[in-house]
């Protein structure tokens, strides 16, 4: 089933039932007064947070979510039933925008749910009109009409790590490496084009397709990659050690990083972890680790080859992870 981040659907709360003229029916006096019950009110419609990444796939076939409208009023002054409200479970980190408001709501926790939609009320019966000078009332109300809106839904992953890098910069093994994870690789570009998500001892680590210059203004797939950066806690910058310049390598990603939704994640933690050290010397990866702190940036170095390597490196992660 393919990765879906991004949703569009109709929903409409339930309409509210109308209310009737009814008369009471007594032994030898016929229509001896008003008895029109009024009509149910309609069905909310809610959404709930749910820990189910791949959700959205699901609704891609179903873009209509309708709660149940309310019965209309009976006879002998009885309230028609009320609809059944709508819940619509979507993934935690979805961020859900009413189109015709532009109101946004954000789903952060499990089992948290929000109201998006009120039902209609139900109308009044002949009953509710009745009075000392009008015991025959003929007005009634019709059931008011729910509310109805087209939403979109974009999910933002909530992970405690993101790694973010230039296309091929190794992410993808490094993550498979870590956490035991499938994500398909191979040596060209571009071949994650939606987040792969691994464990590790309970914390999820997100490899998020390789940036581009000009994704933080839309180039690409760049917003797209970019929103599933913006909630992890830990971002782990990998810049593979095949490059011929590693800091322009960094500083182009950072670019991205910094101009995305002005500046959100310009502060967020990071770590930089130099791939592929299979590839360099150990006095070059000295070096480039020496440059690294001279620069201020914490920083590791690890080759998907060396089991050694990926286990101090997963160590690392879960130490910082835990102190933070």
């Amino acid at each position: 089933m393919a990765f879906v981040d991004e949703l569009t659907f109709l929903a409409h709360a339930g309409d509210g039932g109308d209310g009737v003229v009814r008369w009471l029916h007594l032994k030898g006096k016929e229509y001896s007064g008003a008895a029109g019950g009024n009509g149910g009110n309609g069905g909310n419609v809610y959404m709930r947070g749910v820990r189910d990444l791949n959700l959205l796939a699901r609704y891609r076939g179903e873009k209509r979510f309708e709660a149940e409208a309310g019965s209309d009023g009976e006879n002998a002054n009885r309230h028609g039933k009320g609809g059944k409200d709508l819940t619509i479970d979507l993934p935690v980190g979805s961020l859900v925008r009413n189109t015709s408001t532009g109101e946004e709501y954000e789903l952060l926790e499990e089992g948290q749910t929000k109201m998006i939609l009120k039902g209609g009320r139900g109308g009044a019966g002949n009953a509710a009109f009745k009075s000392s000078v009008n015991q025959t009332p003929e007005e009634f109300m019709p059931g008011a009409p729910g509310e109805a809106a087209t939403f979109t839904v974009e999910l933002r992953i909530i992970a405690d790590v993101g790694l973010v890098g230039l296309p091929n910069a190794g992410k993808s093994s490094l993550l498979n490496a870590l956490t035991g994870a499938a994500a398909k690789v191979a040596p060209y570009a571009f071949t994650t084009l939606d987040p792969n998500l691994g464990a590790l001892y309970g914390y999820v680590l997100a490899d998020i397709p390789g940036l581009i210059e000009g994704a933080s203004a839309g180039k690409g797939l760049g917003f797209k990659f970019l929103r599933h950066i913006a909630r992890t806690r830990l971002l782990a910058h990998c810049l593979s050690l095949e490059s011929d310049d590693v800091w322009a390598d960094y500083a182009a990603v950072r670019k991205e990083l910094d101009t995305f939704e002005e500046g959100i994640m310009a502060h967020k933690p990071e770590i930089i972890i130099f791939t592929k050290s299979d590839t360099r010397d150990a006095a070059y990866i000295k070096e480039t680790l020496a440059e690294a702190a001279e620069r201020g940036k914490e920083a590791f170095f690890v080759s998907v080859l060396d089991d050694g390597e990926v286990e101090a490196l997963r160590k690392t992660l879960v130490a910082l992870l835990r102190s933070n």
